[in-house]
């Protein structure tokens, strides 16, 4: 078989663990990784892997503390989080109960015993493998999912366990995965043994994350224009039609980062467009100068990514198709079946189809290979597509793809799949997200909006849009039709004004976003994480359950149902962890560890700050499909703590942040009451990564103007703007130089404002605008504010129908007593 390329290489020596931590005997082999990490292997023939697999790459731990007591017969290892007792040379499958087991392991200082045959029936499963897996998984919501995940795990959910588990314990199996050769290529050879990772890691989730990335290779650091809005439609695009839809999203004001081109982009047959799914070469017939098109979209700052399925085969039509049938000694000009376990199609694919697009400066390919039945190809192609991008010296590898059943977390960005257009599939997002976090995976991509089928809504459209922008991904997308609606400028104005002010926001986020993929990177931390990791009894309430942390310092909870028509808004149910809260929009302040019912309109969204939050934001820029580091920059602090951010900045695309080439910039927040300082300073890397110059806005949260502001570069005053918008202070200094220190001091008194929310403004909204008699609104609002009894005000209300209160609005007051009497 031939060999791949350089770049491919891997390095046997870090998959080879340390002398010191194996125990080995005739038929069995326990490696002591870390305090919390074994490794389990048993083989009758006493034969062992050493070799990298998909599933471990690394296994050359530093040697952890941990004591021994052995003899002829027994072993029993003990670290600081189990001990593990084993009668050697005994199959590791015995009998079914742990006290007969030959091997098992406790957790130290707690009644949960591991052993092999575990049911591990606590374990919260992590991925769920694809949302048009079935027709009847996409008609599934929240509840459904849940319901059908826990009784049939395999089938939904793939072949992988979640890490977390309410027994602080986790195995998972690497005897399916296929072995990684010197040269990069990856094998299938089955494997008739144990060959097992255990996890026993108590309360220690984050330990556990740690361990998991460190064997099976850390997410990598996205690019930041991914982090921007995607568009895809499955539409002929031609070089005219995407020069009008670019110039659309521009004349709207809307932000564009990615554009998606299906299956269409490449040559076809002229008589049915819809034949030959695999293709390397651009159609001529609707881009002329593929190179031209490329620059065209990225001298507006749109990265192009193109769809590719290779399952067909190169067609004799591929301009190369003669080089590679040549060097395959073929000489006929029927289609070379692809084949990516063989090296030298594979070679000659990547060199002579993918090489090729990239060298005219397409950015990142689409992977759009699904076959249930062959997920082997599916993880080779992630495999070889993300590794290929080592080619290329200064470039980030990026990938779009269905979800790989072993690592995915290695290979950005996931797939979920055609979905269709409806608010079931709506609430199942949070949830797949949330969950894939179990697994330590960000990086899903949905059909926002959907993709198929359902009836296109405004309400249902603005919803997802409002997902979208506090999701790890916004992809637009819709399938081919005239009538499906993804273009916001198809809708009403109104819808169009609240999508354009989502779009913005989520593009502004990008620094905020990008801070939090480095962490994600380099700790493990999942962008998203579910508030049942901080109270897990939540993860029976499908109420609550939906509910996600985004980042280190926001707190979502996701609207997937209709409003309620009357009213004109959306309630909401929602659970707030310990702290103080505020609302991201309107800053009123919510205690914590509380539950509410709160009201939305349709351009509202439940997204909280925590108390001493700081969310560095961009400022759009001329071309505001920009997504490089910003020339200004907007700075939202909530007040009630201290708290620290370290904003990280790099180019954005390049390997070049691995060689020290990014700049961590440091916001440091001192909260005394009426008395703020923010001090912001470069604190590692190197200079000449972010603009020398930067505008900064401070914009204090909730605060009243301050009586004085001082403004300092260094040692030297330098001059501020000041002023009250809203309900926020802000202070502009212009020109700062981001190699120096700027420290910015504000007192006054009594200049935190105590937004506290309160139902009745939330009520008083509602009857404001309702379309009745205003004098009627008068008598509503003095029987539903009164001191009278609930009983009484029941009554008072329903006696209005006699002087024209209609009955609908009468059942409407009645549940927003029953809501004001709950809180």
């Amino acid at each position: 078989m031939s060999k791949l390329a350089d770049h491919f290489k891997v390095d046997y020596n870090e998959a080879k663990s340390k002398d010191q931590v194996i125990f080995r005997g005739g038929k069995y082999r326990i490696t002591i990784l870390s305090e919390i990490l074994i490794r389990l292997e048993y083989d009758e023939n006493g034969v062992f892997e050493d070799r990298p697999t998909e599933l471990a790459l690394f296994r050359n731990f530093e040697v952890p503390k941990f004591r021994i007591e052995e003899d002829q017969r027994y072993l029993v290892i003990t670290t600081k989080y189990f001990s593990l007792e084993y009668v050697k040379d005994k199959p590791f499958v015995g009998p079914k109960y742990a006290p007969e087991a030959n091997l098992k392991v406790s957790l130290i200082d707690t009644d949960k015993v591991w052993y092999f045959n575990h049911p591990e029936a606590r374990n919260f499963y992590g991925i769920v493998a694809d949302l048009d897996k079935t027709n009847e998984d996409n008609k599934m919501g929240v509840k459904e999912l849940k319901k059908k995940a826990t009784k049939k795990v395999k089938e939904l959910i793939g072949k992988e366990k979640g890490l977390y588990s309410t027994d602080g314990f986790v195995s998972i199996d690497d005897t399916k995965s296929m072995i990684i050769l010197e040269d990069g290529s990856l094998v299938q050879e089955p494997r008739e043994k144990i060959d097992t990772y255990l996890f026993m890691y108590k309360r220690d989730f984050g330990y556990c994350l740690k361990d998991y990335f460190k064997l099976t290779g850390k997410p990598p650091l996205i690019p930041r224009y991914a982090l921007g809005i995607w568009w895809n439609r499955d539409k002929i695009y031609n070089y005219q039609n995407i020069k009008e839809l670019m110039l659309n999203f521009n004349k709207n004001k809307i932000p564009l980062s990615v554009l998606l081109l299906g299956e269409t982009w490449h040559q076809k047959d002229k008589a049915n467009w819809r034949r030959y799914k695999t293709g390397f070469t651009f159609n001529p017939d609707l881009f002329i100068n593929p190179r031209d098109f490329v620059t065209y979209l990225h001298d507006r700052g749109v990265k192009l990514g193109l769809n590719i399925d290779p399952h067909e085969g190169i067609y004799p039509h591929e301009p190369r198709f003669n080089e590679v049938a040549m060097a395959l000694g073929i000489t006929d000009k029927s289609t070379i079946p692809f084949n990516v376990f063989d090296n030298t199609i594979l070679n000659l694919y990547l060199n002579k189809m993918i090489l090729p697009l990239y060298n005219i400066g397409v950015d990142f390919f689409w992977l759009d290979y699904y076959n249930e039945e062959d997920k082997l190809t599916m993880n080779a192609l992630n495999y070889y597509h993300f590794n290929d991008f080592k080619r290329f010296t200064n470039h980030r590898g990026m990938l779009l793809a269905r979800n790989s059943t072993v690592a995915a977390h290695r290979y950005p960005v996931h797939y979920s799949g055609q979905t269709e257009v409806s608010w079931k599939t709506l609430s199942t997002l949070p949830y797949f997200n949330s969950n894939s976090a179990n697994i330590g995976l960000s990086w899903w991509s949905h059909d926002i909006g959907g993709y198929k089928d359902g009836v296109e809504d405004a309400e249902l459209y603005l919803r997802y849009v409002q997902l979208g922008t506090y999701s790890p991904i916004f992809r637009f997308s819709a399938k081919y039709g005239h009538y499906y609606k993804r273009e916001p400028w198809k809708w009403d104005l109104q819808t169009l004004n609240i999508v354009r002010e989502y779009c913005t926001l989520r593009h502004r986020l990008i620094p905020y976003l990008y801070g939090e993929a480095y962490k994600y990177h380099k700790t493990g931390l999942p962008l998203i994480q579910p508030l049942y990791y901080t109270y897990p009894e939540i993860y029976d309430e499908p109420i609550y359950r939906n509910e996600y942390f985004f980042g280190s310092e926001l707190f979502v909870a996701p609207i997937t149902k209709k409003k309620d028509l009357v009213m004109d808004r959306a309630v909401e149910n929602i659970f707030l962890p310990n702290g103080m809260w505020y609302d991201f929009k309107t800053g009123k302040k919510f205690p914590g560890n509380k539950r509410y019912v709160v009201f939305y309109k349709d351009e509202d969204y439940p997204v909280f700050a925590r108390s001493g939050s700081i969310i560095p934001m961009a400022t759009l820029e001329e071309n505001i499909n920009a997504t490089n580091p910003p020339k200004e920059m907007e700075i939202h602090i909530f007040p009630g703590k201290s708290n620290i951010y370290n904003l990280y900045e790099d180019d954005g695309y390049s390997n070049l942040y691995e060689e020290g080439y990014y700049i961590v910039t440091r916001i440091d927040y001192n909260y005394l009451a009426n008395n703020y300082t923010v001090i912001i300073r470069p604190v590692e890397g190197k200079s000449g990564i972010i603009p020398d110059r930067r505008d900064y806005k401070i914009r204090f949260r909730n605060t009243r103007g301050a009586d004085d502001v001082v403004a300092m570069l260094n040692q030297d005053i330098i001059a501020v703007n000041s002023y009250v918008e809203d309900n926020d202070f802000i202070v502009e200094v212009k020109n700062v130089n981001t190699t120096q220190q700027l420290t910015i001091n504000c007192k006054g008194k009594n200049i935190e404002i105590d937004a506290v929310r309160i139902i009745n403004e939330d009520i008083d909204s509602i009857i404001n605008d309702l379309q009745i008699e205003t004098s009627l609104k008068e008598e509503i609002a003095s029987i539903i504010f009164s001191d009278m009894r609930l009983d009484r005000k029941r009554i008072e209300i329903t006696k209005l129908r006699k002087k024209g209160l209609g009955g609908v609005f009468v059942r409407m007051f009645m549940k927003l007593l029953e809501y004001s009497a709950e809180l």
